[in-house]
């Protein structure tokens, strides 16, 4: 089958796609950070309501919009902004459980390599790995702003799933995939972002605020939890400009 002349699910003219974007997976999520971080931002895009706005931060245009929930999804947005839209970075922001004890719930994860049992890579485009690589570049500049913010960032592996984790048997899930996997948090986007760019020579990483843990009681307050949402979201537009 060959690939669409234009985007089918995303609007927007070509100019009103900046070249560098942020993606939480909640189309309000994009729009609460429009609203609240970015300048002249407009809605660009709405088809399905999947919600994209395009701004400027420090100068700097920035377009933020929903990917949606799991790998599916996320290829599609990530496919059509890479190639129809010429985007070059993509910046997952998101939200997962812990599946170790030093990533503390409100705290953000750095996806250094990104794990997946899912056969998505291989229907994509025959890839046969269980692991990708986020861009280094991008990773580097995060740490970087990280540490001038002070903010405690885990670098690590992230697992992407197929299924929402506190729906299912993590255990079992944790007991067969290969031991010298070591996840430290599990979310079902950020491995199909980062393949769909490595396919396609860009750039795209992934981080995600610890929002629950098997290690921990703790429940994180609507307050605490907007506060490590925006610390997250503000050291991936600080990061990218």
């Amino acid at each position: 089958m060959a690939i669409p002349k234009e985007p089918v699910h995303i609007n927007a003219k070509e100019s009103e796609i900046a070249k560098v974007v942020l993606m939480p997976g909640d189309p309000l999520r994009a729009k609460y950070i429009a609203e609240k971080f970015l300048t002249d931002a407009k809605e660009v895009t709405h088809v399905r309501n999947m919600l994209g706005f395009t701004g400027f931060y420090k100068g700097v245009q920035v377009t933020v919009m929903g990917s949606g929930m799991g790998m599916p999804s996320m290829s599609i947005y990530a496919f059509e902004l890479y190639n129809f839209y010429n985007v070059e970075k993509i910046i997952r922001i998101g939200t997962c459980g812990a599946l170790s004890p030093s990533a503390d719930v409100g705290e953000i994860i750095l996806a250094d390599k990104i794990y997946s049992e899912s056969n998505f890579a291989y229907q994509y485009n025959g890839y046969l790995l269980d692991t990708v690589n986020p861009d280094k570049e991008l990773n580097t500049r995060i740490k970087e702003v990280a540490a001038k913010k002070k903010l405690n960032l885990h670098a690590g592996m992230l697992m992407t799933c197929d299924v929402f984790g506190p729906y299912v048997d993590l255990d079992a899930i944790m007991n067969r995939i290969p031991k010298n996997i070591h996840p430290l948090g599990e979310e079902m986007e950020a491995f199909g972002l980062v393949h769909v760019a490595n396919s396609l020579g860009k750039k795209a990483t992934a981080m995600a605020t610890v929002v629950n843990s098997r290690f921990s009681p703790k429940i994180i307050s609507i307050e605490d939890r907007e506060r490590a949402l925006n610390d997250m979201i503000l050291l991936a537009l600080d990061a990218l400009v």
